[in-house]
């Protein structure tokens, strides 16, 4: 059951580790990362290539693969605006997503958001719901959406006071009747949840959402 894994957002939190995780893993074969700026790694499984994601078609054989992990995420103050954080969150992934099911890939592993709606007022998590419900319509044989709440860990310059605060408050506040779906989760701890959820079998359309993250 030797796979090929695909990781867009492999430099962010969640997909950092997921790399990591991937490469100890030994039904994958080989991992193949796709980012916008060079992202060596010393690993022999690994393969980087750096991609325009303003002209993903070019690069549509790079998407040939068992398995692809969606990774990318950017926020409103880093992109400047909601229309350029869609670009992002929303534009970039569902482009991924054509390219890969229309390459072979058959599953399809999607980092989302506790409280994705698409008909939410908040525009993030309208995006997010927006992007789940498009990548659902396409034709890949599994989608495994996964719904963390507040992601915690180390972000390399990039420094996010209200997730800094959340950090601190949240754990606190989760622990009281009503809120444990708050609860903060690390980045690891999602990486490693999404490793074994592809190396599982399975079909269909499947949510994890967080109590679910917490379970090995």
């Amino acid at each position: 059951m030797n796979k090929t894994a695909i990781v867009i957002g492999a430099t962010g939190l969640v997909g950092s580790q997921l790399v990591k995780q991937l490469v100890e893993h030994v039904h994958i074969s080989q991992v193949i990362t796709l980012t916008r700026r060079p992202a060596p790694c010393k690993n022999k499984k690994v393969t980087n290539h750096v991609v325009d994601f303003d002209h993903l078609a070019q690069h549509a054989l790079l998407f040939k693969g068992d398995v692809l992990f969606s990774c990318l995420g950017t926020t409103k103050k880093t992109a400047g605006s909601i229309t350029a954080q869609r670009k992002v969150d929303f534009d970039y992934q569902f482009q991924v997503a054509e390219l890969a099911v229309n390459m072979g890939v058959t599953h399809y592993l999607l980092v989302s958001s506790s409280g994705a709606n698409a008909h939410s007022s908040n525009a993030y998590l309208k995006m997010k719901g927006e992007l789940e419900n498009a990548v659902k319509k396409l034709p890949f044989k599994r989608i495994s959406i996964i719904q963390p709440s507040l992601l915690l860990g180390q972000r390399d310059g990039d420094f996010r006071i209200g997730e800094k605060i959340g950090s601190v408050l949240l754990p606190v506040l989760s622990m009281l009747p009503g809120l444990k779906k708050f609860k903060p989760i690390t980045g690891e701890q999602v990486a490693v949840k999404m490793c074994n959820v592809c190396t599982q079998e399975g079909v269909g359309v499947e949510y994890f959402t967080l109590n679910e993250l917490f379970e090995s």
